[in-house]
């Protein structure tokens, strides 16, 4: 794997940093395509706002979720863990995002479901070039040891399969192929791979949509449904702390789920919908 693309002198080009970098790049681009096909007022100006509020309260939301569900890492080096460009989670930083920009819009009047659903699948495509950048960083992303044909390894990522630098691989091999012998470099599911390919299929479905929507937040509805059942299908292979049999994440996306389900279903008119633009 490639954690570092590139040294030029003092400065270092990261896989990670780069893939979220290009993932903000175009989903602002597709965002504010949407505006602008919406007839939001202002559109360039709205996106780029939102736009680095998702920046603010991603990076935020992804390192607090992380820290609440691995604390340990917290404890062993408090600032590093705060500072390191590792541990983010995904649906922390969605949650405190929308929850930054929902006050921001109603603030000053624009329609949150309207904007949502313009972000939609800006949403699901910059999720999967992020986990792109998780593959190539090799961060701990990927899933439980395996010896199936898609099977990788990350001997030179952040987070090592090396049997000698993760104690905690090797006691998921040793429940998963009891009796074998364990691989100096353990081979498992290169879970991001499966997520950037499924939410290439979900985003293609999303944009597809957009334009036979009549109803303000259904597209957004979708979204949640699906970027909800896509997270809690791939966190069987993952590797992360349960809480009553499952992990965050997967608590995380039954919530979505439901939220998603009510909006399709029985949201018709609020003051997230009654503001015009």
């Amino acid at each position: 794997m490639y954690p570092k693309l590139l040294q030029i002198g003092p400065i270092a080009i990261y896989s990670f940093g780069l893939m979220v970098a290009l993932a903000f790049i175009i989903a602002n681009y597709l965002f504010t395509k949407e505006l602008h096909r919406k007839k939001f007022i202002n559109a360039d100006a709205l996106s780029s706002t939102i736009t680095l509020l998702g920046l603010i309260g991603g990076i935020f939301g992804a390192k607090t979720f992380h820290l609440f569900e691995n604390p340990q890492h917290f404890i062993a080096d408090p600032l590093g863990a705060l500072f390191s460009g590792e541990g983010l989670t995904f649906f922390g930083g969605l949650i405190v995002a929308i929850g930054m920009i929902a006050i921001y819009l109603r603030k000053n009047t624009i329609p949150f479901l309207r904007t949502a659903d313009a972000a939609a699948p800006s949403l699901m495509i910059a999720y999967g070039i992020g986990r792109v950048g998780c593959q190539l960083a090799g961060d701990g992303d990927y899933g439980i040891p395996t010896d199936s044909a898609f099977a990788m390894t990350f001997p030179n990522g952040m987070v090592s399969t090396l049997a000698s630098r993760n104690r905690e691989l090797v006691e998921y091999y040793q429940i998963i192929f009891p009796g074998r012998p364990i691989p100096d470099d353990i081979p498992v599911h290169p879970a991001p791979v499966y997520e950037t390919l499924i939410a290439l299929v979900f985003f293609s479905i999303l944009w597809s949509m957009r334009k036979n929507i009549r109803i303000d937040g259904n597209l957004f509805g979708i979204y949640l449904i699906l970027a909800g059942i896509e997270r809690f299908c791939v966190e069987f292979i993952r590797i992360n702390p349960l809480y009553a049999g499952l992990s965050q994440a997967q608590w995380i996306s039954i919530g979505l789920i439901i939220f998603g389900i009510s909006i399709v279903k029985y949201i018709k008119g609020s003051f997230f919908v009654t503001k015009s633009v």
